[in-house]
């Protein structure tokens, strides 16, 4: 998860100093003290680094046997050069951020990549919100029909589940820490979660916007926060923190992607907004600027809670300035 910041009509999003191309990340000023956390820290060496085991940790967790055909749809969306892999990665930042292990992280970090791709490969299907493509390239069921889409989604689900259960090392986390993670993935794709963002979706009406985004998009960002502070052992007070950090995170993305999405439809004339409930589609694209404009800005003061973690906290200000600017480039996770 190179490219400019978003421009628009309408105001720009003026973020603080933006990463250099270099990737050293400046300094962080925290709003809540006078103090100056200087940095080095290497940002493209972190997020290269990661997502190269993280692929690497997916790739063996999902390997084809019988039946065959719904393996190959799984991987097909789990291990798509395309995909970005910020679930994975803010857990394992929001875990050692903490100064959890990263060993401790590594099975829920691909658990929720699993639950992330079997959402993407229901939203897409022609009942939902009817998307021929992902990434670039056809989306699951285009490719292998619904039925098998239907199936790899399912799968996907619980594979994540057992994975962690199964691969998580018990002598770096507490059997109480997992329950909780595992309550926490649950409540965030169930019926209070997700799925009811995607019910709104397809039947609420306008003035339903911003509930569809905090669950279809938000969830998934909180989820992925909250589970890397829950491994670690964060305080309560931390976890709320990383709760609306995450969720602001979240939505945050999926807003600026949706203008991106208006200003590339309107340039090529001929393309179809897509299905959906969006900022972009009942406000327009300034009123969407200002909300994601308002998202960076309560992110990075949830964040500003942490500034005694000093440069473990680096990794989480750069998903602020990626969602909301998209200006540099980490390798696949652009």
């Amino acid at each position: 998860m190179a490219f400019s910041p978003v421009m628009s009509s309408g105001p720009h999003l003026y973020l603080p100093r933006r990463i250099p191309t270099n990737l050293k990340a400046p300094p962080i000023h925290c709003s809540s003290s006078s103090s100056l956390v200087s940095t080095q820290f290497d940002l493209k060496g972190y997020w290269t680094t990661l997502i190269g085991e993280i692929n690497q940790s997916l790739e063996e967790a999902i390997r084809v046997q019988y039946p065959e055909k719904i393996y190959e749809a799984m991987r097909y969306s789990v291990l798509s050069k395309g995909a970005k892999r910020a679930p994975p990665v803010m857990c394992v930042a929001a875990c050692e951020l903490f100064g959890g292990n990263r060993l401790a992280a590594f099975p829920t970090a691909c658990a929720l990549e699993m639950v992330h791709a079997a959402s993407l490969i229901h939203d897409d299907l022609p009942c939902m919100d009817d998307d021929p493509s992902r990434r670039g390239q056809p989306s699951n069921h285009t490719l292998y029909g619904v039925d098998m889409a239907i199936l790899a989604g399912d799968a996907l689900f619980p594979l994540g589940f057992r994975h962690i259960v199964s691969h998580t090392p018990f002598d770096l986390v507490p059997e109480a820490r997992l329950l909780r993670v595992i309550t926490e993935i649950a409540q965030a794709v169930g019926s209070t979660g997700m799925a009811a963002g995607q019910f709104l979706d397809l039947e609420g009406s306008s003035n339903s916007v911003e509930f569809v985004q905090e669950k279809k998009f938000g969830e998934m960002g909180e989820c992925s926060a909250v589970c890397g502070g829950l491994l670690a052992g964060a305080g309560d007070d931390e976890i709320q923190r990383l709760r609306s950090y995450g969720r602001a995170v979240g939505m945050l993305y999926q807003v600026v992607d949706d203008v991106l999405e208006e200003k590339s439809r309107k340039f090529e004339e001929t393309k179809e907004p897509k299905k959906g409930k969006s900022y972009v589609g009942v406000y327009g694209v300034d009123k969407a600027m200002e909300v994601a404009e308002e998202l960076r800005a309560k992110a990075k003061r949830e964040l500003n809670g942490f500034e005694k973690y000093g440069e473990s906290v680096v990794p989480l200000y750069s998903f602020v300035d990626y969602a909301a600017d998209r200006g540099f480039s980490v390798g696949d996770a652009s």
